[in-house]
């Protein structure tokens, strides 16, 4: 009977998030006025008044997720989670709920990750599509011939929950893979508005920029296992987490075999902690006997 943890990523974020925690919480307030001198600018005011426009920039975007979710973390009363896990960028925030990294430095991180990122799309301009009511065997091998056929890159990168699989790669790419996912039976095939290749070779250029920043932090002992994207196990080992860590920006989210060896090692309820309630939704799709809240 095991209490999970877990944190969103980028795609999560709205204009307002966090605003009531900054309201009402002293702590949550002296945070958001923390996080605005370690930017070097008012991620808050943008948070709380700013456009959707203004939040889809992914300098902003992960910054902004990261600290909605871990400062409703950090507002529980006696939170004690037995395992945490993130969606992408959410890793980050987990890691922070359990004491593997400082609230200061996850964010120093986040913010080198999201510029690195954004820098990395600007250089190869690509795309991500999400994949609807298709096996993942077959988006991985329609993948797979056609970076053979034409030596574009297309390859999964976020496996949510069984029937939904985002793929990520050149803009032709997934154009190509779109209309050969919907031939051999996917429901949907969509483009998603995001700004690059996420999770895919073509983030590469910005993974020796934040290694180098990883190799550089303190990582403390987690108090409790993190369920890391890339192999969809618990680590507790420093020198793993932040291999994986590293590895995650080129790398799949295995989030529907994360969530299944959390439930394998004894998870029964699961508390989602930051903006929206996509997680909540996708641990039930995962396995519908599980009891899900949320926290934002």
């Amino acid at each position: 009977m095991k209490h999970a943890y877990i944190f969103p990523g980028q795609g999560s974020q709205f204009s307002g998030m966090g605003k009531s925690l900054y309201e009402s919480n002293p702590l949550a307030k002296k945070l958001f006025e923390t996080a605005n001198d370690i930017l070097g600018f008012d991620i808050a005011d943008i948070m709380f008044t700013g456009s959707e426009e203004d939040l889809r920039q992914t300098k902003v975007t992960q910054p902004a997720v990261f600290l909605h979710s871990v400062i409703a973390f950090k507002t529980l009363d006696k939170a004690k989670p037995d395992m945490v896990a993130g969606h992408s960028l959410g890793e980050f925030s987990a890691l922070v709920a359990n004491n593997t990294l400082t609230f200061e430095d996850a964010l120093k991180l986040v913010s080198i990750r999201a510029g690195a990122m954004q820098a990395a799309c600007k250089l190869n301009p690509s795309t991500m599509a999400a994949i609807l009511a298709l096996e993942d065997v077959k988006v991985e091998e329609i993948c797979s011939v056609i970076q053979n056929e034409t030596s574009e890159i297309v390859v999964p990168a976020n496996y949510n929950c069984p029937g939904q699989l985002v793929i990520s790669g050149s803009i032709k790419g997934i154009e190509i893979a779109c209309e050969r996912m919907k031939v051999a039976g996917a429901k949907r095939a969509l483009v998603l508005p995001v700004g690059g290749a996420f999770h895919s070779p073509l983030m590469l250029p910005a993974r020796e920029e934040l290694a180098a920043a990883i190799e550089a932090t303190d990582f403390g002992v987690p108090s409790c296992p993190v369920y890391q994207n890339i192999i969809a196990k618990a680590v507790t080992d420093v020198v793993e987490i932040k291999k994986n860590l590293i590895n995650q920006l080129t790398s799949a989210v295995r989030w529907t075999q994360s969530v299944q060896a959390m439930i394998s090692d004894g998870a029964i309820q699961f508390t989602e902690v930051g903006p929206g309630k996509v997680l909540q939704g996708l641990v039930q799709k995962i396995n519908k006997e599980m009891k899900v809240d949320g926290v934002s």
